[in-house]
């Protein structure tokens, strides 16, 4: 995170070096968009965590537990493309599920959905590409997530 954030400052520098009037414009710009996507945002995080609270972890290892099958797929699918999980909770979470017996295709499904998928911020991402490219795009993930927790089955 901290070479992240050299490397940005570094490039804000040499921006602004080269084009003072384009980098403050951009960094308006920027500014804004982030202003307004904010409580649509903070909404869906916040809906998403309540949901997530009251759903104990016994459940989701009954219903994506070992011998879960297709069920478990289904479900994983379901919760990683609506769950708003960052990497650092997801890994661990995943961590926790192999340990109570969930099969590792199942958590394949499960994290490959949760990075590449996001139902609940199809209307963010609908903004900026339109709907018909972001549906298409998070039913296609929705596929690849399906086809890499088969193949996970196979090698796993």
């Amino acid at each position: 995170m901290k070479l992240l954030t050299i490397f940005t400052a570094f490039c804000l520098i040499l921006s602004l070096i080269f084009n003072r009037q384009k980098t403050w414009l951009g960094i308006k710009k920027g500014i804004a968009m982030f202003l307004k996507l904010l409580p649509v945002l903070l909404s869906m995080l916040a809906m998403v965590s309540v949901v997530l609270f009251l759903i104990p972890n016994e459940t989701l290892v009954k219903y994506m537990g070992e011998g879960s099958g297709v069920k478990g797929w289904i479900t994983a699918a379901l919760l990683g493309s609506v769950a708003l999980i960052p990497g650092f909770i997801a890994y661990p979470l995943c961590g926790i599920l192999i340990d109570n017996s969930v099969a590792y295709s199942v958590i394949a499904v499960f994290i490959t959905t949760l990075m590449m998928t996001g139902f609940l911020t199809l209307p963010v991402e609908a903004k900026f590409f339109g709907w018909k490219v972001s549906v298409i795009r998070n039913l296609v993930s929705l596929v690849a997530a399906l086809f890499i927790g088969i193949i996970m089955g196979f090698f796993l």
